[in-house]
C-alpha cells in the first residue's frame, strides 16, 4: 500500500504548519495491522519525508516526529506492512480522541453489563 499519496501531500501542503495550533487537524492515520501502534499525522515535510503527529500503542503515547521511510520499511509477519487507514476522516485531534474515549467507555460498560448477567 502506498502510504503517501498525491492527494495527501497536497492536503499537508495546504494545511502547513500547525505548530501554534492547540487542536491540530489529523490529516492521516497509519497503523500496524499486527499490533497496537498508530501514527496520527498532523504535518509533513516532503523534503525530509518526516511527519509530525501523535503516536499511540507503543511504550508511551506521545507527540513527536516519525519518518515515512521508516514506516515503509517495517516488515510484519505474513508479509504485512504498516497501513494507511483508508476510512480515516480528517478531523481535529480533540474530536478524534474524544470519540475514541467514548467508544472505549461504551465497550467497557457493555463488558461490565455482560459480567453482571453471568
Amino acid at each position: 500500500m502506498q502510504l503517501m499519496t498525491t492527494e495527501l501531500l497536497e492536503r499537508f501542503t495546504e494545511i502547513g504548519s500547525q505548530y501554534d495550533t492547540k487542536d491540530p487537524i489529523i490529516v492521516a492515520k497509519f497503523f500496524d495491522p499486527c499490533g497496537s501502534a498508530s501514527w496520527y499525522a498532523t504535518e509533513y515535510n516532503p523534503e525530509t519525508k518526516i511527519f509530525y503527529g501523535y503516536v499511540t500503542g507503543l511504550v508511551v503515547d506521545e507527540w513527536g516526529t516519525f519518518s515515512l521511510t521508516e514506516l515503509e520499511s517495517f516488515k510484519r509477519p505474513f508479509g504485512l506492512t504498516i497501513e494507511r487507514d483508508l476510512y480515516f476522516k480528517e478531523q481535529r485531534f480533540s474530536q478524534h480522541f474524544q470519540d475514541e474515549f467514548q467508544e472505549r467507555t461504551i465497550e467497557t460498560e457493555k463488558e461490565e453489563d455482560h459480567e453482571h448477567e453471568i
